[in-house]
């Protein structure tokens, strides 16, 4: 869905053609196509590294954040013949296939194709696939902090470090990332020997624990009823079907916020009061 002026350009060894540079895709900050690929580019370094060996779901916004968006696991049709992909059989899709094919995305020419057309948001799951293109047991969970009306950042500081110190508890260390939408999520880093049902069943017993602990505080039931004022803990996310926002993806905010790492100085101080955590644009994140 490339359209209006187009040219080609040399990307790692690769000559790509990209277009409609000056179309604007955040009216709100008038942010260009060329200023998000550019931000790409720049934050590659930290980016591809996560995406790595990860299948990629797009989120693509065309025309930019006012327009329609869609959901793209398959590869785009006329991707080139370098770039990788992956054949998932059994996590299905909503065109009710039973495989799909991912396009992998561990260089600079392929991120840009990618971001070409539109991808503003890279969503991958909390598994690798090994060098035969077989899914291997996840290597990371996922807390996902999603504040209900009436919470926010500050909320999510608070449940992020009660997460935090649970799991130091059982020798996990977890990264705080600000989503660039709402809320924010924490990683933890895994050796590779669960599965991700039993990721999913330590998550939830901790969603619980949590919930049961801090009742005016923490929901672990999807029920929207129970979630004013609290914050969410998506246990969920482990499941090898599902995925989340790569940390140094753009969001398709009226923003252009970003998934960003934090530091646990920022996170604390939003917990106890003496500082504030907000979502923060690229160009911040850059300045990071």
């Amino acid at each position: 869905m490339a359209s209006g002026p187009v040219q080609s350009v040399s990307v790692g060894g690769r000559t790509l053609r990209v277009s409609s540079l000056d179309k604007v895709l955040f009216p709100a900050t008038g942010t260009t196509k060329g200023e998000v690929l550019q931000y790409y580019v720049q934050a590659a370094d930290r980016l591809l590294p996560r995406l790595a060996g990860r299948p990629v779901t797009r989120i693509r916004w065309p025309h930019g954040v006012s327009g329609q968006s869609f959901f793209e696991k398959n590869l785009p049709s006329g991707a080139p013949d370098w770039l990788r992909s992956v054949t998932i059989r059994g996590h299905g899709s909503r065109s009710g296939r039973e495989s799909v094919t991912y396009p992998l995305v561990e260089d600079l020419p392929t991120l840009v194709y990618l971001v070409n057309l539109g991808s503003l948001e890279l969503h991958v799951p909390q598994w690798r696939v090994d060098g035969d293109g077989h899914p291997l047991p996840p290597d990371r969970m996922v807390v996902d902090l999603d504040p209900g009306p009436g919470a926010g950042l500050t909320e999510c500081a608070r449940v992020a470090v009660l997460v935090r110190d649970q799991l130091a508890a059982v020798g996990l260390d977890t990264q705080p990332v600000t989503s660039g939408s709402k809320g924010m999520q924490l990683y933890a880093e895994l050796d590779g020997d669960r599965t991700s049902e039993e990721v999913s069943e330590v998550a939830r017993t901790l969603a619980q624990l949590l919930a049961e602990r801090h009742p005016d505080l923490v929901v672990w039931k999807m029920t929207k009823a129970l979630r004013p004022g609290k914050v969410f803990l998506d246990w969920s996310q482990n499941n090898a079907a599902k995925t989340t926002i790569c940390p140094y993806s753009l969001r398709g905010r009226e923003r252009p916020q970003v998934a960003a790492p934090r530091e646990w100085a920022e996170v604390e101080a939003a917990a106890d009061g003496s500082g504030s955590l907000v979502q923060v644009t690229y160009d911040e994140v850059l300045g990071r």
